[in-house]
């Protein structure tokens, strides 16, 4: 049985305090007041009889005794968020098939949850799963060879399909470890290291030269490169920079120690990874799924992420279901 001062609620607030830095941001992102936020850290520290963070410090920044409490706090709360997802009762009895298309940056952190998760909902139907790049699987729900697809949202709206937006997902620049970047400099800096691109083929190599020229810099066009981990194997080697994202990065992490993450040294810009489904045919399993979907994003990705780069606060986050 937990102790009286330490509640579900107050381990989400202390996890969201850790990585915004603020109690205000954290009670505004948990829909509380500020008093109501601050009385549940207090009684946090009193139960567990000591300091949580430095208040010394702006942003704040956790004790040695909050690091290992933090360590221990995601790791319950993953499994409660979890069971949560897993035990989402899906109503799929009216479907004799199902074809789901997935994109291929999920293929280590959550598509064989959700796989896991869906089976256990599909007595009497008929199950195809596809893992291919966001151009490809939306096109594949554009011809209705898919019934449903998640993918990092195109420039133009999907024919006839309904879209449940998921995550926010940023651009940001990942160079190799120890790389010094000036401020306001970046750019200059950077010329000296290949630029390794993303292949323009795919919606991200796109959006990322799009960026670029919309703010008119030009990068030496020498290597390009259709596999992301790969990409991201040559940042941490010290082959070059990348302009990437952290579900990226999560889907290579066995690289991060070799890898620091700056934020653009442009205007922000981020895509949208989103549930996609033909709006007829499907129902209501789409919005059961995203409903899936953000407890395991929420679970397997953004506190992960926020490790390694805390700067990200809410740029990188799970996006609550509209009405």
């Amino acid at each position: 049985m937990l102790s009286k001062g330490i509640t579900l609620r107050a381990l989400e607030l202390f996890e969201a305090i850790a990585q915004t830095g603020t109690v205000a941001e954290a009670a505004r992102l948990m829909d509380l007041s500020l008093p109501a936020a601050s009385q549940q850290i207090s009684n946090l520290e009193t139960t567990l009889g000591t300091t949580l963070f430095d208040r010394a410090h702006r942003p704040l920044r956790l004790t040695p005794a909050g690091r290992v409490f933090l360590h221990r706090v995601r790791d319950a709360l993953s499994q409660i968020r979890q069971a949560r997802a897993e035990l989402t009762v899906l109503d799929i009895s009216h479907l004799k098939s199902l074809r789901l298309g997935v994109i291929d940056d999920f293929d280590a952190e959550l598509t064989p949850e959700l796989v896991i998760a869906l089976a256990k909902n599909l007595k009497n139907c008929r199950f195809r799963l596809t893992t291919a790049p966001s151009h490809e699987v939306t096109a594949m729900l554009a011809s209705r060879q898919l019934d449903i697809v998640i993918a990092a949202a195109p420039q133009d709206p999907v024919p006839g399909a309904h879209e449940h937006r998921l995550l926010r997902d940023p651009y940001v620049l990942a160079v190799p470890r120890g790389l010094a970047l000036p401020k306001g400099r970046e750019i200059d800096t950077l010329s000296a290291l290949p630029f390794l691109r993303y292949d323009r083929g795919q919606l991200m190599g796109r959006q990322i030269e799009a960026h670029l020229a919309r703010h008119r810099v030009t990068l030496p066009d020498r290597i390009e490169i259709d596999s992301n981990q790969s990409i991201i194997a040559l940042v941490a080697n010290g082959a070059g920079f990348s302009i990437t994202t952290p579900l990226a990065l999560l889907r290579a992490r066995s690289f991060l120690p070799q890898i620091d993450i700056h934020p653009l040294p442009l205007a922000a810009m981020s895509r949208t990874i989103s549930l996609f489904a033909l709006s007829q045919e499907a129902g209501n399993v789409p919005a059961e799924i995203a409903k899936m979907l953000r407890a395991m994003m929420t679970a397997r990705l953004i506190g992960p992420a926020k490790e390694f780069a805390p700067w990200l606060a809410d740029t990188f986050a799970v996006i609550p279901a509209q009405g």
